[in-house]
């Protein structure tokens, strides 16, 4: 990859993708987006692929929105701004539908794309020193692309406080609403990160893979006879598959099931 994004895959499955701007604090621009969406379709396609950590380089997680881009988009049409917006949503939803487990490992601050990026990840962990916020409002913009992924993370009570305030909060305070799972010193993040990852590559690819999907079928629906009926298929389905037979014959002969390495 470009040296804005680093990539790497580890023998046992786990893909490192690292936005690599230290000296921008990690900005995003229209080229990173277009290069990490990029390199989410090839992992999303490489079956040696297990486990995605997003992480930064240098004292920031991201800063949001690159200022040089914003100084660019201020001679657009509204059908360029249409694209640029329409290339970022494409980019986060990918992320948040990857078949892959994915960890924000959250080195440093993560501000509005930032944060929406760690909202679109499956497990957040952050450093204590990380500080979270939205503020797009002072810019005489609004959230919308980060929105849906924010507002299932933390719910809607607390993000129409900090869309509307722009206030910076704590790794703490993050946790507390539910944007990120963990909070650890600096010093422990990689050792944290690391114990997620074993613990993912010992589960069955494709049950993550369907776990995630069914999170999406079930989320905020009625519970009604159909979906009653859909969760039933799911679970014949999955117990029929050949990664299911392996995994309870697995547990039957007492040994480990193909998947794990």
């Amino acid at each position: 990859m470009t040296d804005s994004i680093l990539y790497s895959l580890a023998p046992n499955g786990v893909a490192t993708v690292t936005l690599n701007r230290p000296e921008l604090h990690n900005a995003i621009d229209n080229s990173l987006i277009d290069q990490l969406s990029a390199l989410l379709d090839t992992i999303q396609a490489n079956p040696a692929a297990r486990v995605l950590i997003l992480t930064g380089n240098g004292m920031s997680f991201s800063s949001g929105v690159d200022l040089d881009w914003m100084r660019r988009m201020t001679d657009y049409t509204e059908a360029e701004h249409l694209h640029d917006a329409q290339s970022l949503a494409r980019l986060l939803y990918k992320l948040d539908t990857l078949r892959l487990p994915t960890i924000a490992s959250v080195q440093g601050s993560a501000f509005g794309v930032g944060a929406g990026l760690v909202a679109c990840c499956d497990v957040a962990v952050a450093t204590a020193e990380a500080l979270f916020g939205f503020s797009e409002v002072r810019l005489g913009l609004i959230p919308a692309s980060t929105a849906p992924y924010v507002v299932r993370a933390m719910g809607e009570r607390a993000a129409r406080r900090y869309f509307i305030t722009a206030e910076r909060f704590n790794a703490e305070k993050a946790k507390r609403l539910g944007l990120v799972h963990i909070v650890v010193e600096h010093e422990a993040l990689q050792a944290q990160v690391n114990y997620l990852t074993e613990m993912l590559v010992r589960n069955g690819p494709n049950a993550i893979a369907g776990s995630k999907a069914l999170l999406r079928d079930v989320w905020g629906k009625v519970i009604n006879p159909a979906l009653v009926e859909l969760t039933a298929e799911q679970v014949a389905g999955v117990r029929s598959s050949p990664e299911g037979r392996e995994g309870v014959a697995a547990l039957l002969e007492k040994r480990k099931p193909n998947w794990q390495v």
